[in-house]
Parts: structure tokens; C-alpha cells; sequence
């Protein structure tokens, strides 16, 4: 039988009011407490690595900075998160080398399920978010569950990404559609 964080992880329905996943969130409240007060870039660089999956040299993520859990979160060189970023990772959310993220923006990897009696039953699951190498998304977009967005790619400010985004293209709006350059 599986846990409640082994079905999250695994983006399986789960309930979030789970001890476990309760205690690894007020661990990250910490965490996101101690990050969002420090104004010591080398001290941040230090924290990121200590809660975050992965982190790759260079990466800058300025705060304030949210997320649920951090452990989820893959972030590769020379990556950079501008102020105000939320990452919601219940599962796995990556993001390649060399992409920049504006302020403001919101990748949501969590998500919850359209059968009404499985919300009223306090369930909820995640949809894994990948963003590749080399991509720029401007502030305020929004990145929904389950969005792969490929290398080279410009997601325009305030765009709400539905669906996967080809390497190389430009989506804009609300829903994002691909524009030419």
C-alpha cells in the first residue's frame, strides 16, 4: 500500500492533509521563511541546494519565492527567477539551462480532479511541468499541470499556457497560442 506522499510523488490521486506531506510543507514554510529574509546572495545559493531537487551553478532565484514542497523542483544552469515566482510541485517540475522566468510568473503542476465527487472527497493530484533550455517567459504567465514547453521557446507576459508549447515557438495570451516572432 502506498503512502500519501508515495501517490503524490507518483501524480496518483492523494489527500494533502496527510501528516507526512503536512509536515514536509511546514519544513518548506520554514525553509521559504529563512530564503525570503535572506539578503546574502551566496547564503541563498547555499539554501536553494539544501531544499531544492536539483540546482545548477549560476541559477539565481530572487525572492520573495514560493513553492509547496522544493524537493520537486529541478533547476538547471544559469537559470533565473525574477521576484514574486510560485512553483507549486507536488510532482516533478524542471527547468532547463539558461531560462529566464519573469517576476510574477506561476507554473502550477498541481492539480485537481474534474470529478466533483473526488474534489468534495478532498483529493487532488499533480501533472509533471518540464521547461526546456534557452526558454523566456515573461511576468506574470501562467504555466498550467502538465505543460511541456520545449527549448528556445518565449512565453509572452501574461500568457496562460494550456498546452504543450513547441521548441522555438512564441505563444501569447489567454489561452497562449503561437504566434510568429
Amino acid at each position: 500500500m502506498k503512502t500519501e506522499k508515495q501517490k503524490m510523488l507518483a501524480g496518483e490521486l492523494y489527500k494533502p492533509g496527510d501528516p507526512e506531506l503536512h509536515a514536509d510543507a511546514e519544513a518548506n514554510a520554514s525553509w521559504l521563511a529563512e530564503y525570503n529574509a535572506s539578503r546574502n546572495s551566496a547564503a541563498r545559493r547555499d539554501l536553494l541546494r539544501r531544499r531544492l531537487g536539483f540546482v545548477g551553478e549560476g541559477a539565481t532565484v530572487r525572492p520573495p519565492f514560493f513553492c509547496d514542497y522544493g524537493f520537486n523542483i529541478r533547476i538547471g544552469a544559469g537559470v533565473f527567477l525574477n521576484f514574486n515566482c510560485v512553483i507549486l510541485d507536488v510532482v516533478a517540475v524542471t527547468i532547463g539551462d539558461e531560462t529566464q522566468i519573469g517576476p510574477g510568473v506561476q507554473i502550477l503542476a498541481a492539480d485537481h480532479p474534474r470529478e466533483a465527487a473526488l474534489r468534495r472527497a478532498g483529493l487532488e493530484l499533480g501533472r509533471p511541468v518540464s521547461i526546456g533550455r534557452n526558454v523566456w517567459i515573461g511576468g506574470g504567465a501562467l504555466i498550467l499541470p502538465g505543460v511541456a514547453i520545449g527549448d528556445d521557446a518565449i512565453v509572452g507576459a501574461g500568457a496562460v499556457v494550456t498546452r504543450d508549447v513547441a521548441a522555438g515557438a512564441t505563444v501569447v495570451g489567454n489561452p497562449a497560442r503561437q504566434t510568429s516572432r
